[in-house]
């Protein structure tokens, strides 16, 4: 078998002749062949007669190097392919219109416009989301008027996977959370000989803040992704579609009873991450600071207040909201194969503990604007 000729392209007699073989192997050094050369203004004239050989790579080279030419200010007029090579090219053509693809490389941008690209993007991604929390505010208010509608087995079955099975993973975290914040504040307080204030430091400090905070991010990496790369994979297998199909709004089916579970898991998690994280420091106070049992359960009631608790609770649904809203969202918008799963699914979790943190902070802001921070 005879090695390919190398495609070139060459100018003579005010024409670029393209010649060679535009293979796969042919193509090679074409590139490089091509570095550096002052390309005439005004039309340029192609000759497709001396190409010996082309396959669908050789077609795509081609087509892009005009492309490329056209974009620089060079319009290029190709002649004279054989009549096989140019059935190749135009097949090769349609498929690239029919799967919308772009042949030329993005333009160069400059500061601001890749500054404004990602601004606009997220904008309509955020346009978008609220667009899928009022779809869901819709599918809510239906099952209001029509709760016989409601799939009570996908409720349960949730409340199952993001409630009860998630409780050891919660337990083991807070118990170490609260040892970890009963020993950091321990070793301030002994030396200045207020032991007994560790009660009102890991109090107040779990039950307003950190086990909701901490409960809602654990959450968020295991269901939040979990919502996603199951509708994701529904999506993909066209699942979703079916769905459609068949009459079966995807938004009853797949979103609400995630929704409506995770609201009602995240809340009774969160009491349990508060027993837990106060269990905790409870051992470590009394191994450490000598704060016996009895002391620590004694005071206990005079520091936490019914409204630190609620305060601390009532967080809850609202995270949970935003976890299954944003990983229900994340999953309708996959697209392709696996490769989109993994993206939307990182994409979710990362987004869930974003928004779950700003609600957090705007939560402290609001409750001390109101007088309510004590």
């Amino acid at each position: 078998m005879n090695p390919p000729v190398a495609a070139v392209i060459r100018h003579e007699s005010g024409l670029w002749r393209c010649e060679g073989d535009w293979t796969l192997d042919g193509i090679e050094a074409l590139d490089r062949s091509l570095q550096g050369v002052h390309w005439p203004v005004g039309e340029l004239r192609l000759d497709g007669a001396g190409i010996q050989a082309i396959d669908t790579t050789g077609a795509l080279e081609l087509l892009s190097f005009i492309a490329e030419l056209e974009q620089a200010g060079h319009p290029a007029k190709l002649t004279g392919l054989r009549t096989e090579h140019q059935a190749l090219l135009d097949l090769v053509c349609e498929r690239l219109a029919m799967a919308g693809s772009v042949i030329a490389p993005p333009p160069t941008l400059n500061g601001l416009e890749r500054l404004g690209q990602p601004v606009v993007f997220h904008a309509i991604r955020a346009i978008e989301f609220l667009a899928f929390i009022g779809e869901a505010a819709v599918a809510l208010g239906r099952l209001a008027l029509r709760p016989s509608r409601f799939r009570w087995r996908a409720l349960f079955g949730n409340l199952e996977t993001a409630g009860v099975n998630a409780l050891p993973i919660i337990a083991l975290l807070a118990f170490m959370m609260g040892i970890v914040i009963a020993y950091q504040g321990g070793q301030q307080l002994k030396a200045y000989g207020a032991n007994i204030f560790i009660v009102e430091l890991v109090s107040l400090t779990m039950l307003r803040e950190l086990a909701p905070l901490i409960t809602a991010i654990i959450v968020a990496g295991r269901t939040g992704s979990a919502y996603t790369a199951q509708i994701g994979t529904m999506q993909i297998t066209e699942e979703v579609d079916a769905l459609r199909t068949i009459g079966i709004p995807p938004m009853d089916l797949l979103v609400l009873p995630k929704l409506l579970a995770l609201t009602i898991a995240l809340p009774l998690l969160t009491v349990f991450a508060d027993l837990l994280s106060v269990l905790g420091g409870m051992v470590m106070a009394q191994t450490m600071l000598d704060v016996s049992v009895g002391d620590f359960l004694d005071r206990f009631p005079q520091v936490v207040t019914p409204t630190s608790f609620l305060i601390g609770v009532g967080k809850a649904p609202v995270f949970a909201a935003i976890i299954a809203l944003v990983g229900c969202y994340q999953g309708f918008q996959v697209r392709g194969g696996a490769d989109s799963v993994g993206r939307h699914t990182t994409i979710s979790v990362v987004q869930s503990i974003f928004l779950v943190i700003a609600a957090d902070a705007l939560f402290s802001v609001i409750l001390g604007g109101v007088g309510l921070w004590r």
